[in-house]
């Protein structure tokens, strides 16, 4: 039976929120053009203006783009693992974030653990100085991190960049969508080198989420004992009730995802999963203020969205270089928490409401969905009622603010 026809475990379909967390090198520059959501943006103009402070390592090496210019004018023109020794997590404190991500009502939390840079933030074998623990912070900040969370109660899960590793290649940048398919490691001797990561993640971890990114090495994709094959069905033995995304090139998915604007035609798929940062980037951007940060009431929206729509939210943290949340986002973060304290055990057992279940009257925005003793809804202002055509029981919560 293919992956992609797995029944999601009862854990994931109840789940509603999972925090990602988005913390590397480039959370030392912490810059990018905050130009729009990806998908928003017209492709010959993203990779360029890219608003990812995560993809600040590809974004300086376009001639020209406002980041390169940055980057000469702030930082000299230095070379991007100069980041990797200045970063130091003197702050780190992954209690007080999984305490957090709690209060905020988070099923599971997701940290990259290699982004696209090839900087591992664990002692990944084979990797030689390109991790947290020969440089920089010099320390595993993975394992603290699963530790805590799992402490707090919440499932833990890890991402992974499998297409992207701009540390073990020397290709141009990526100035399209294109070059990201093109432009990417695909041979046999990093297949070996990525495959030895993750299966070391699962056997370490053992992962609630196994969250890849873009693609895998094409040498994978074949039969053998380096393959995706053999690697998931590691994973699944390890962790039978383990969940696995639609990012690796091939049908092996549990579950679909859609990012900001992109890819929202997967939004219709069962268990369905979109994540975005709480601006437009998913690494902290010291560009990004309030005015570009979602509030309490606009990630409240957002959230009763996703889920009426029968998905989960994967909302994203970018920390400080430090290990702080900043503090625009941990405002946004604890103005929610009480409401989402009370929502949340209205999603349990939910699914999506067939048209003409319900109907509104006086509301300017509203969202709802069906449980098992009834309806939820949330609308927008006081006045707002919502009401079920065959008389079950409806269950209003207003959106904060």
């Amino acid at each position: 039976m293919s992956a992609s026809r797995r029944p999601l475990p009862a854990w994931a379909r109840d789940a509603s929120l999972g925090i990602f967390v988005h913390w590397g090198p480039y959370s030392v520059p912490a810059w990018a053009e905050p130009s729009g959501a990806l998908g928003a943006v017209p492709d010959d103009e993203w990779f360029a203006h890219n608003a990812y402070a995560e993809w600040y390592a590809n974004t300086i090496r376009i001639e020209g783009s406002p980041a390169a210019e940055h980057h000469a004018r702030v930082h000299g023109g230095a070379p991007y693992e100069a980041f990797l020794d200045a970063w130091r997590a003197e702050s780190y404190d992954p209690a007080d974030w999984a305490r957090l991500f709690r209060e905020v009502g988070a099923d599971y939390v997701v940290p990259t653990t290699k982004h696209h840079d090839g900087v591992a933030l664990w002692d990944a074998p084979g990797s030689g100085e390109l991790t947290t623990v020969a440089r920089g912070p010099r320390r595993d900040l993975i394992a603290p991190l699963a530790d805590a969370v799992r402490a707090e109660g919440l499932r833990f899960g890890v991402y992974y960049s499998g297409g992207l590793d701009w540390a073990v290649t020397d290709l141009p940048p990526h100035r399209s969508t294109a070059d990201v398919t093109d432009l990417r490691p695909t041979d046999a001797a990093y297949n070996a080198y990525a495959w030895g990561h993750v299966a070391d993640l699962v056997d370490r971890f053992e992962p609630d989420v196994l969250w890849n990114d873009i693609d895998w090495p094409d040498a994978g994709k074949d039969p053998g004992p380096h393959s995706i094959a053999a690697l998931l069905e590691r994973y699944r033995a390890a962790v039978p009730d383990g969940i696995v995304n639609d990012r690796w090139g091939v049908d092996v998915w549990d579950y679909r995802t859609s990012e900001y604007d992109a890819h929202t035609q997967h939004e219709t798929e069962p268990g369905w999963e979109h994540c975005r940062g709480l601006g437009f980037s998913f690494g902290y951007n010291r560009a990004e203020d309030e005015a570009l940060t979602l509030t309490p009431r606009e990630l409240a929206r957002l959230y009763a969205d996703v889920v009426s729509r029968g998905g989960r939210l994967l909302l994203n943290v970018g920390p400080t270089a430090a290990g702080d949340i900043p503090a625009v986002q941990r405002r946004a973060l604890e103005g929610v928490a009480s409401w989402m304290t009370a929502i949340k055990p209205t999603t349990l057992g939910r699914r999506v409401l067939e048209p003409g279940e319900v109907e509104a009257t006086d509301a300017a925005w509203w969202r709802a969905w069906a449980v098992p003793d009834g309806i939820v809804a949330v609308v927008d202002g006081h006045a707002a009622s919502v009401r079920a055509r065959d008389g079950r029981p409806v269950t209003t919560f207003v959106l904060p603010g």
